[in-house]
């Protein structure tokens, strides 16, 4: 396994052992990856945060939906909590602002779900002291470390 490989294999671990995940791009359509990946953490003890400017306002998944996430972060912190990783459903293109205000909001941790690459914005992410995963699957990440004891 190269350097590159390991390092974002040990990033995987321990975003999975942090509890309170900002879904960007989360959406309340049934059938949607975002709601079927987050409502699987759900189901798995995570906490929820849901940020989509379309749904702001509303409920998903019994958690209220932030337009941004310095919405999401403020909300949080009033309640003396933060958010640990912000789990990514956009464009690749659309990223990096969402890298931009995931590190503005002093999240610990930016996930690009599986399909969704942009280097530029990992490497933002990582300078700035953010773990960061790229082109992988939360939930897929989660049932395979489960299924071999490798989460606590």
């Amino acid at each position: 396994m190269n350097e590159r490989m390991h390092l974002e294999q040990q990033a995987v671990r321990t975003m999975l052992g942090w509890r309170t995940v900002a879904v960007v791009g989360l959406s309340g359509k049934p059938g949607r990856p975002s709601l079927d990946v987050a409502a699987y953490l759900q189901r798995h003890g995570y906490r929820i945060v849901p940020v989509n400017p379309a749904f702001a306002g509303q409920a998903i998944l019994g958690e209220p939906c932030h337009a941004t996430l310095a919405e999401a972060a403020q909300a949080l912190a009033a309640e003396g909590g933060r958010i640990d990783w912000v789990d990514i459903f956009r464009k690749a293109e659309d990223v990096p602002p969402v890298v931009a205000e995931a590190i503005a909001s002093g999240a610990r941790g930016v996930w690009l779900q599986l399909g969704i690459v942009n280097d530029d914005a990992v490497e933002a992410a990582r300078a700035a002291g953010l773990l960061a995963v790229q082109d992988h699957c939360s939930k897929i990440e989660h049932m395979r470390l489960s299924a071999v004891g490798a989460l606590a």
